[in-house]
């Protein structure tokens, strides 16, 4: 197998990063843990670039790339068939079908999120992304803040009852336009 040249390798990835989050959430809605994730996600990448040759450029990338998610998920599920964990195949049709259909709105819902945790203070910002930062404990967390862990649970509360609420009005003035 040959690499693509340059100017391909530079388009592939551009559409790629454009289109992993989704795509990844997608894989996410279908596969029970997020390691699983990571594992049918790689594969993912593999066959796009892989494939990526063959790719039309008229053809929508995210399309495609939802379209070889979708098979390497299938194959993912038809190679763990005996785990109870894993949905059928009849299912995993279904889901993906509706995550498809629905991939626009979560993305304009994330788009919405984003603009407003830019929105809250310094403080609260970093306070939101140390709480959910990975292996982040909320008891460490309060401890290094000098705070209770209830203080701080309540803290937090407040800031995502805030961003809930920016989210919903971004997110109707987004669809309204």
């Amino acid at each position: 197998m040959s690499a693509p040249p340059d100017h391909k390798q530079q388009q592939f990835l551009r559409l790629f990063m454009a289109s992993e989050p989704a795509v990844r959430a997608f894989v996410r809605s279908l596969v029970p843990t997020l390691d699983d994730a990571n594992d049918v996600m790689q594969e993912v990448a593999i066959v796009l670039w892989e494939k990526f040759a063959e790719y039309e450029t008229s053809e929508d990338f995210r399309r495609w790339a939802f379209g070889v998610a979708k098979f390497k998920v299938l194959s993912w599920q038809r190679d763990r068939m005996r785990d109870r964990h894993v949905f059928g195949l009849e299912a995993t049709e279904l889901l993906a079908a509706e995550a498809e259909r629905h991939v626009g709105l979560l993305e304009a819902q994330r788009a919405a999120l984003q603009d407003c945790l830019h929105k809250l203070s310094a403080e609260q910002r970093g306070l939101v992304h140390s709480a959910y930062a990975p292996g982040s404990r909320i008891d460490a967390l309060a401890n290094q803040l000098g705070s209770t862990a209830m203080a701080l649970y309540k803290k937090l509360h407040r800031i995502r009852m805030l961003l809930a609420e920016c989210t919903r009005r971004e997110f109707s003035r987004m669809t309204e336009q």
